[in-house]
């Protein structure tokens, strides 16, 4: 199975915020995950951004790709 971290959207119309999981990569965008690492809210002035960075590594570990993304907002 090759998993995949990505952001699954979340939130209202025109007030999106994303979630951060783990998921199958041939799952949909918002489909079932294996598990929830953090989350991303670009709407707030600050973008807020929590990520728990020890499963990140964990998951990075066991072969984890990260989407571009994910990449792009955690700095790695």
């Amino acid at each position: 199975m090759a998993t995949v971290i990505r952001l699954t959207r979340m939130g209202r119309k025109k007030q999106p915020f994303y979630r951060i999981a783990v998921t199958d990569s041939r799952k949909r965008r918002d489909g079932g995950w294996i598990e929830l690492i953090g989350y991303y809210n670009p709407m707030n002035d600050e973008k807020t951004l929590k990520v728990d960075n020890e499963r990140l590594d964990y998951w990075l570990s066991v072969g984890a790709k990260m989407s571009d993304r994910v990449k792009k907002i955690t700095g790695r």
